[in-house]
């Protein structure tokens, strides 16, 4: 091995290293809902936008109507256009103790889910919204711990990320990096005050915000065209004046995004061009992380000791990120440089679809319709 290479494997290994450190700090002074008993005496709205989850919605329905420690709530469901009865499976799971809304096909230039949401955020009484997806099951207490979480902590939007149930090779790979990459990278205090775009962070499957300061950012009309929604809000709040964060929700909420390697395959491609933002930055974030992960390892197998520590301490950053958020720590944290290939693959893949045209979900084209 050469010098040049060795220096490196060393360079690698150092932020591999630092990265190890803040992860474990994050861990430690990361946000999250309080388990057990909660209550909460203001006003919630629960918004829960739906299209062609007729084989799913079921027990986030039966969640969310099992929420307890809320005075006035209300549960808003919308229809976005299903195919598959969805609508039928609300009311014989849900009945009347819920509004259901029939929604529109979103306008040229819109995506189907914040267009749902800003519908049902127009219907909405609540001094909080409290959105989730249909792939979420809420424990009994979230809603009200969530809302709590946000008036202690004086946040305008809380998101407190959800348990990811990660089955089959392919998810296992994958989807644990979602919490690891915000542990990982995002300076979390920081994130709550600062008003840089770049240090905003949220997941749309469990998202909390006051009332006002939606109204105040402009609301899901004002994100209507962004594939990653939840973010592009976020970020809004920040530009409003507003502060808000990512928070660890694995103890309160749970979430099976992908049943399948196709679907999450599918998924990935569709969202991954706009998380990265242009092909220079895809370029230099998929650099960064082979640099980082990938590189210590391989060297590692050729007997650096600089690589070995490098790729422990790659290790250790899954572990640490599993063990806060409730995911598989062994052995699927062993394999995090094949992890970091897989996702770089999925970043490559996202922009050649989008540079083709080739976008779709749920039957709708990204850019024109899709959600």
């Amino acid at each position: 091995m050469g010098s040049r290479v060795r220096l490196m494997v060393r360079a690698a290994a150092a932020l591999a290293v630092a990265g190890a450190a803040h992860a474990a700090y994050n861990a430690r002074i990361v946000r999250a809902p309080r388990e057990g008993p909660a209550r909460c005496r203001e006003a919630v709205s629960i918004l829960l936008p739906l299209r062609d989850e007729a084989d799913r919605v079921a027990p986030a329905l039966r969640s969310l109507l099992a929420q307890r420690g809320l005075d006035d709530v209300e549960i808003l469901v919308l229809d976005d256009c299903s195919t598959d009865g969805t609508a039928d499976v609300v009311r014989r799971v849900a009945g009347p103790r819920v509004t259901l809304l029939t929604g529109t096909e979103p306008p040229p230039g819109t995506l189907g889910k914040p267009h749902a949401c800003h519908q049902l955020a127009q219907r909405a009484r609540g001094s909080v919204l409290v959105c989730v997806d249909a792939d979420v099951v809420l424990a009994p207490d979230a809603v009200a711990a969530a809302v709590s979480l946000l008036r202690e902590a004086d946040l305008d939007a809380v998101s407190p990320f959800p348990r990811q149930r990660a089955e089959g090779l392919g998810a296992r790979l994958v989807q644990p990096l979602l919490q690891w990459s915000w542990l990982v990278l995002l300076p979390l205090r920081l994130a709550e005050t600062s008003p840089r775009p770049s240090l905003a962070a949220a997941n749309g499957q469990f998202f909390v915000i006051d009332a006002a300061m939606l109204r105040k950012c402009g609301g899901f009309a004002a994100v209507e065209g962004e594939v990653l929604d939840d973010i592009a809000l976020m970020r809004a709040v920040k530009r409003a004046g507003g502060r808000g964060v990512v928070a660890d929700g694995s103890r309160v909420a749970e979430c099976r995004m992908y049943a399948t390697w196709p679907q999450l395959r599918e998924g990935y491609t569709k969202s991954l061009w706009s998380a990265t933002g242009s092909p220079p930055a895809a370029a230099a974030i998929a650099g960064l992380f082979l640099f980082v992960w990938v590189i210590p390892a391989v060297a590692a197998l050729g007997g650096s000791r600089a690589g070995l520590v490098g790729y422990a301490a790659g290790v250790a950053t899954r572990v640490v990120s599993a063990r806060r958020t409730g995911g598989r720590v062994w052995p699927d944290s062993l394999a995090h440089p094949v992890s970091v290939l897989a996702l770089t693959w999925l970043i490559a893949r996202s922009w050649w679809a989008r540079a083709r045209g080739r976008l779709v979900w749920k039957g709708r084209a990204v850019g024109g319709g899709a959600r």
